[in-house]
């Protein structure tokens, strides 16, 4: 019992699992390499790690400290905030600080929303985004862009007015 309550102390969960925030963090660094198209071991290469570190990182098994999550942000040239942007509030309600105080207030911002699936951590949305910046004509680029935001308009009036008939 000893040693769970040291964990919990440690930032882990009062079971000793690893942080639901580290988890999350640890998705994000995913993401983000993902979208850039790098390995593990590339990233690992360029913080000076192993990929077996990147993913422990990435699991939310390490901790990242805050001047790891600096590297992280250089190295991916993404703000410290990409890495937390998005979070569920039920992961936020988990955080040490949280186990240590359940009374705590998460946030002051009552009015964040959230979201239960996160397209930017599918499959579907990775492969698009890097198929969209592999387009070498930029114009071209700039036109498949219209149309698909054309096209998400045009699909959402039109389920608007769907429901609105059916009233």
């Amino acid at each position: 019992m000893k040693s769970v309550s040291r964990k919990a102390s440690r930032g882990r969960t009062p079971q000793g699992e690893p942080n639901p925030v580290d988890i999350y963090v640890g998705k994000r660094i995913k993401l983000r390499r993902n979208l850039l198209g790098w390995s593990q071991e590339k990233l690992g290469d360029m913080l000076g790690l192993t990929f077996q570190q990147i993913q422990k990182y990435e699991k939310g098994l390490n901790r990242v400290s805050a001047s790891r999550l600096w590297d992280f942000s250089m190295v991916l040239e993404a703000p410290i905030s990409f890495f937390y942007d998005d979070m569920d509030k039920v992961i936020a309600k988990q955080s040490p600080r949280m186990f240590s105080n359940p009374g705590a207030c998460v946030s002051l911002n009552e009015d964040v929303e959230t979201f239960n699936v996160d397209p930017m951590c599918k499959q579907e949305t990775l492969e698009l985004v890097r198929a969209y910046y592999k387009i070498s004509n930029r114009q071209a680029a700039r036109h498949l862009y219209d149309l698909i935001i054309a096209m998400a308009k045009s699909t959402y009036l039109h389920n608007k007015e769907e429901a609105e008939d059916s009233m």
